[in-house]
């Protein structure tokens, strides 16, 4: 039987880790902000791009206090259709759904 881990522990092995990878998507949105600022385009906050409104999206959901967040975040980017499309828009995968306007 295994026991399990202590919070302090879960801290200690991967903070470092994880506190890197939000400076890198803080960074991602920064970039994309100030390119926006050069097109004269909306910024990360109101953009259209479905990309970076999912990934914003998802940034407001693992602040939310609730369980199961790695769970959630895949939900939110998942397809949920039924129907599939008679032919792709594009050649690959986008990572992201269209998420409605009043969505985090």
């Amino acid at each position: 039987m295994s026991i399990p881990l202590r919070a302090e522990q879960v801290a200690d092995l991967a903070f470092l880790e994880h506190r890197a990878k939000v400076v890198d998507i803080a960074a991602f949105l920064d970039r994309f902000d100030r390119a926006a600022l050069a097109e004269g385009i909306a910024s990360s906050a109101t953009t259209d791009d479905v990309r970076i409104r999912a990934l914003c999206a998802a940034l407001d959901l693992l602040r939310d206090g609730h369980a199961e967040r790695a769970r959630r975040v895949l939900e939110l980017w998942s397809d949920h259709s039924l129907e599939p499309i008679a032919h792709a828009h594009t050649k690959g995968a986008v990572g992201a759904v269209r998420l409605p306007p009043s969505a985090p």
